[in-house]
């Protein structure tokens, strides 16, 4: 029995044509098959694969790396060979990403890295078209979880040499039930903040067996897709849900990272009053010099509109804390997974659960109080409304770089431990987003190079730059 398994984790639009109480009928329990009558698939529904096509399409016109790097690699196929396993959300930027890889000679068999995410149009378009073997769809129970990551891994006759995941869940499941596997896999890159954590933590331990790239301390993935990504994401997740108006709520946003510090920057900027919870003194400062009340969440709770947590910390929001909350108040999350609210206190004798809508529902006190809880605690942002595909297309195109480098690095190269992505690839994939914006580079010349002491095509920034 696997415990605590990350159910919940980045990058994710949850809209879809297909809710999973559209038909009770569990996808494990239909015999499906595509146009070319393969049937090594389990999904919702393969009728909606044009649906899901039309999406794909969209997505690939905001994610211009993707689709230059399948340009570029035509004649070259870097991955032929591959066989890569994967465990992220399915929506349509990651299809792009499944897509891509496909071309560029993977195989690619894949799961859902969260119960709630996955758009079973999109799924069904990836199972019509052959390129990634999916086993997802939305509303799965953690059964389900375990049994569609079990169904990419064991497999007679296909095992994989590369690990594609988000959250570790994938990673966990090999170690504990299939570690001979390990003896062909080259390598191991994965997304989020738990996964890298679980993976330091084999690390330390010694127990992990194959090199491993984190992907997430990458400049392009703290920046743009903590920051920028959550900055805008925020705001509609919170619209879509509760239609709340921003200008002059009291607001707490527990934790002032990159996450935080997006969510922050666009809630000051609608009118909102913030208030900021940290436990680092170097980001409580910046919390400070960039305008917002450093408070302890006690200090605040019985006065705020809205609380927000974004730490990746557990227990950050208590039952304490949810007991002293004035009502109406709106409790949701934007950290990793649902760990950061103790929403499991709020399932007691004593207080009454009334869904409202998808992913709303009011929490119920016995003087009448009620607090506004959203996707009972998941990522906000990924449970409930959507993320800018641009943003996605950066972090996919660096994920996908991460696979080529371990897939093709030679013998030694990469020890048994976890590693940054190379500073020169997360240039690279800044450079590739560039002309989107029409924007022109400033090139060093000879003499300002040899100043500086660096090549004029980069890297720019030293490693331990974040």
């Amino acid at each position: 029995q696997i415990q605590n398994p990350c159910l919940g984790t980045e990058y994710i639009q949850s809209a879809s044509y297909t809710d999973s109480s559209d038909d009770e009928t569990s996808p494990r329990d239909k015999q499906q098959k595509n146009s070319k009558g393969n049937g090594d698939f389990c999904i919702k529904n393969i009728k909606q694969a044009d649906f899901g096509r039309r999406e794909i399409e969209i997505a690939e016109q905001e994610m211009p790396a993707l689709m230059a790097l399948r340009k570029r690699a035509q004649g070259e196929k870097p991955l032929a060979g591959a066989k890569i396993v994967g465990c992220t959300h399915i929506t349509a930027q990651t299809a792009v990403l499944m897509e891509t890889l496909s071309a560029l000679g993977a195989q690619c068999r894949w799961a859902a890295c969260n119960i709630y995410s996955t758009q079973n149009e999109v799924a069904a378009a990836l199972a019509e078209g052959g390129e990634a073997h999916v086993f997802a769809w939305k509303g799965e129970s953690e059964d389900d979880f375990w049994w569609c990551i079990d169904r990419c891994v064991n497999v007679e006759g296909w095992q994989p040499n590369m690990i594609l995941d988000d959250g570790g869940d994938l990673t966990h499941w090999i170690y504990k039930k299939y570690p001979s596997m390990f003896k062909k896999i080259k390598g191991i890159v994965e997304e989020s903040v738990t996964g890298v954590h679980r993976l330091y933590q084999l690390s330390k331990a010694g127990k992990l067996c194959v090199p491993a790239m984190n992907v997430n301390d990458s400049v392009t993935k703290q920046k743009f897709d903590n920051l920028y990504c959550c900055r805008e994401s925020i705001l509609d997740g919170l619209k879509r849900t509760t239609d709340v108006m921003f200008g002059g709520k009291q607001v707490v946003v527990c934790g002032y990272g990159e996450v935080g510090k997006g969510c922050c920057a666009a809630l000051k900027a609608m009118g909102s009053i913030v208030y900021v919870t940290e436990i680092d003194p170097i980001c409580a400062l910046q919390a400070c010099m960039d305008g917002f009340r450093l408070v302890k969440l006690t200090e605040v709770i019985r006065q705020v509109d809205i609380v927000i947590t974004c730490t990746g910390n557990k227990n950050v929001v208590v039952r304490e804390n949810l007991d002293r909350m004035k009502n109406g108040c709106i409790v949701c999350n934007m950290g990793h997974s649902n760990t950061e609210i103790d929403v499991a206190s709020l399932r007691t004798p004593e207080l009454t659960w009334e869904r409202v809508r998808s992913q709303v529902d009011h929490v119920i006190w016995p003087d009448g109080k009620r607090i506004v809880l959203l996707a009972e605690g998941r990522l906000l942002n990924l449970s409930c409304s959507t993320v800018p595909t641009f943003v996605l297309s950066i972090t996919a195109t660096t994920q996908a770089l991460a696979l080529i480098e371990l897939y093709n690095a030679p013998e030694g190269r990469y020890k048994q431990d976890v590693y940054l992505l190379p500073k020169k690839m997360d240039e690279y994939v800044a450079s590739l987003h560039l002309p989107t914006f029409d924007a022109h580079l400033t090139e060093l010349s000879d003499e300002q190079a040899k100043y500086l002491g660096l090549n004029k095509n980069g890297p720019f920034k030293p490693n331990y730059y974040r």
